[in-house]
């Protein structure tokens, strides 16, 4: 039961491994490594290339019986994504392009796409629900809505059925510590506030504090990394059942400010961590939060860690070991 997981190698595609093989599957990792590591490969075959590499598709499902294909291998920085959108449509539109292209000569008709809330823009109502508008405010996410497309013209053209699962904020790590999250350069909040917390940053910045919130700080929807691999795995065997494919919001469905998150990891790390009030972001809204009741009820997925405490608890005991990354 090979599944080929595309950016296997990055921090929600290695959990996606380990999830696959405590459920009785082999993944086969493609990733090119720009962004993913090595040490985070271990339960599966590991082939280091891009999915825009025909030659290395091919071989690919060549040499394996691939039954289904999970895409975790987008860029996701939303700023470089402005100042540098060729790069962005070049990996995350072109080269899906010639991965669904493989899969159609392999007849490998499964795919499991990791899409974005990115893809709705500026929320007109919370929580937002897969009926949301998607108006996406920058290449980035509109690159994740053009793959979303595509693959619905996939679908009625060629019979290649896809999940597409929009994501809120992705939090956490391994519980047993195994993997984590360890970007370069780090942008999500929780790694970097636990960096201040290990003294590798000196203070945690907070982008504006004058927002339509409660305590004036953007409010966001942090989900465990292990919950949304579950969800892709429920969202796998759907396919595999024939049933139909669809688009899934991924949430815990309540939202946390950035200092509720900050006041929460003093508390779990029993660390000082110092925070500075700096100059909102350009395109942070107040508030991002999204419904995940289609999800719930139509995958049967059941997060385990909603709780902020168990998420940071994860990403801590990570951090902790392994302060310096994969590096460590």
């Amino acid at each position: 039961m090979n599944i080929l997981v595309v950016g296997g190698a990055g921090y929600i595609g290695s959990h996606m491994c380990k999830y696959l093989a405590q459920n009785g599957y082999t993944p086969i990792v493609l990733d090119n490594l720009v962004y993913g590591h090595h040490g985070a490969v271990q339960w599966g075959p590991f082939i280091e290339g891009s999915m825009e590499n025909v030659d290395i598709l091919n071989m690919t499902f060549t040499q394996y019986e691939i039954m289904a294909v999970m895409h975790f291998a987008a860029f996701a920085y939303v700023g470089e994504s402005v100042t540098d959108p060729g790069k962005y449509y070049g990996n995350n539109v072109a080269a899906t392009i010639s991965l669904l292209d493989a899969m159609r000569k392999h007849n490998v008709l499964k795919f499991i796409f990791s899409s974005s809330c990115a893809t709705y823009g500026e929320p007109v109502e919370i929580p937002i629900r897969e009926t949301h508008p998607q108006a996406p405010i920058n290449p980035y996410g509109r690159s994740k809505l053009m793959v979303e497309q595509i693959l619905d013209d996939y679908q009625s053209a060629y019979g290649l059925n896809s999940i597409s699962l929009r994501y809120f904020n992705a939090a956490g790590a391994d519980p047993d510590g195994e993997i984590g999250e360890d970007h370069n350069p780090e942008t999500h909040l929780i790694p970097l506030i636990l960096q201040t917390a290990l003294g590798i940053r000196d203070k945690i910045s907070v982008f504006g504090d004058d927002y339509s919130t409660e305590d004036g700080t953007c409010v966001r929807d942090y989900i465990h990394v292990t919950d949304l691999s579950q969800a892709h795995l429920l969202a796998l065997e759907k396919l595999m059942n024939d049933d139909p494919g669809g688009k899934y919001n991924l949430g815990n469905g309540d939202g946390h400010s950035v200092k509720q998150v900050i006041d929460a990891a003093r508390e779990v790390t029993g660390r000082k961590i110092p925070s500075e009030v700096v100059e909102r972001r350009p395109g942070d809204p107040a508030i991002l939060i999204g419904s995940s009741e289609k999800a719930i009820q139509e995958l049967g997925w059941k997060p385990q860690f909603a709780d902020l405490k168990s998420i940071l608890g994860t990403a801590w005991h990570w951090h902790k070991n392994n302060p310096e990354g994969y590096g460590s």
